[in-house]
Order: C-alpha cells, then sequence, then structure tokens
C-alpha cells in the first residue's frame, strides 16, 4: 500500500462521502474533499509558514494510475498571508494519495523529501447503474457466491471476480467487490445488489459515482 493510501476492503456499509479531508506536515497545512467526479475541478486550500510566502506550492498524486510514483498536477504560489489555493482539473479516476510540496530554490522539485502533509481521495467516473436481486435470490452468481438478500456487491461486465469497487451515490460511498457478470440492458455500466443500493439510499436505476480500486499495494 502507497503512502496514505486506504485500504480496500468491502462489505463494511455506507460511509459519508461528501467530507472534508486534512492534513498537517512541515507546518503546512492542506484541505480537500474526499470525493470527486471525473473531469471535475477539485479545490485544494491550506497554509504554509509565512517564510514560504511567493514559493511555487505543488499538489501531486499517488495511486496505481500514477504507476506508484509522485507526479504532479497543478501549481499555485503561496501569498503574503501563507495561504494558498489550486484546483485540479481531475483527468484521473481512482484512489490516490495526494500532497502539498513546496519547491526549493531555483525551482528544483521537493518531491524526494518526506514529511509533507497527504490526504486520500477517490476520483469516480459517472456511470449508469440499475438494481438487482428480486427473482435471484439463493442462485449462484457467475463468480461462484449465492446471491442473499443481504450480499454487498455489483455485476460488471469486464471486472474480475473479487474486484474491490468504491460506488458514490448522494453524498454516500461504499466499496464492494464485484460477484457477477452483467449488467445487460438499460445501457448501464454497473448492476448493484438490493442490498448494496439499500445502503446507499438508491431504490432505483440512477447515475452514480464508481471506479475499481487496487486489491493490495
Amino acid at each position: 500500500m502507497g503512502p496514505g493510501a486506504n485500504g480496500s476492503g468491502g462489505g463494511t456499509g455506507a460511509q459519508p462521502g461528501d467530507t472534508t479531508v486534512t492534513a498537517s506536515a512541515n507546518g503546512i497545512t492542506i484541505a480537500t474533499r474526499a470525493s470527486a467526479l471525473l473531469r471535475n475541478g477539485l479545490q485544494f486550500t491550506g497554509s504554509a509558514p509565512s517564510g514560504d510566502a511567493g514559493k511555487v506550492l505543488e499538489i501531486e498524486l499517488y495511486g496505481a494510475k500514477t504507476n506508484w510514483t509522485w507526479r504532479p498536477t497543478v501549481q499555485t504560489r503561496v501569498g503574503s498571508g501563507g495561504s494558498f489555493a489550486a484546483v485540479w482539473r481531475t483527468n484521473h479516476i481512482g484512489r490516490f494519495a495526494i500532497r502539498a510540496v513546496i519547491q526549493q530554490a531555483g525551482g528544483a522539485s521537493a518531491s524526494d523529501s518526506g514529511g509533507w502533509p497527504t490526504v486520500t481521495v477517490t476520483v469516480y467516473r459517472a456511470s449508469l447503474a440499475t438494481l438487482y436481486g428480486p427473482g435471484f435470490w439463493d442462485q449462484k452468481t457467475a463468480c461462484g457466491e449465492t446471491l442473499r438478500r443481504g450480499t454487498l456487491g455489483v455485476a460488471n461486465r469486464t471486472l474480475p471476480c473479487g474486484t474491490p469497487v468504491a460506488v458514490y451515490y448522494r453524498g454516500q460511498t461504499i466499496v464492494v467487490p464485484v460477484i457477477d457478470r452483467g449488467p445487460y440492458a438499460n445501457g448501464a455500466d454497473w448492476d448493484l445488489t438490493m442490498a448494496t443500493g439499500q445502503a446507499l439510499g438508491m431504490n432505483s436505476t440512477a447515475t452514480i459515482g464508481a471506479v475499481s480500486l487496487p486489491r493490495n499495494h
């Protein structure tokens, strides 16, 4: 698992997804939202020591989409009072560790230095999802699991069985495994079990945010 990254286990129930995440280190504080949608603006705000006023501050990402290395996304300058703000136009989906790094004198990168404030953010792709369950109770899924009324999981046409998937709906988020194949109708990308839909407060076909997560790193 990479720096600042969360585990990707599932089946623990829905959690608030619209929370603010913050971190402080090296006298720097960073704050942003825990959830974002692809191709939307994700704002970062924070503060740095007054002695860093005028310096370039870089927002860096770490995750599967960056090949598990720190990659720059957007830069800003620390204001005269030490505050900063930057907006990343989210161009990757996934769960990322994100940190704020002050560049060294002369523009040298400080990426290899430790101790920078790091938060975890999940970026979702907007997708159409349906619900399934009634008529299939106690039957085996394509992944070999017996479908019960309380089974948490999703069906997808291509992702390997067991792949953790983070699902976001109306401010709630949950991580569940791929347990079946489908959907094959309504142009949907995902089929959520009834228990998954209920955990999120979803009771009919709807647009959700979804992203598959690495099993381990």
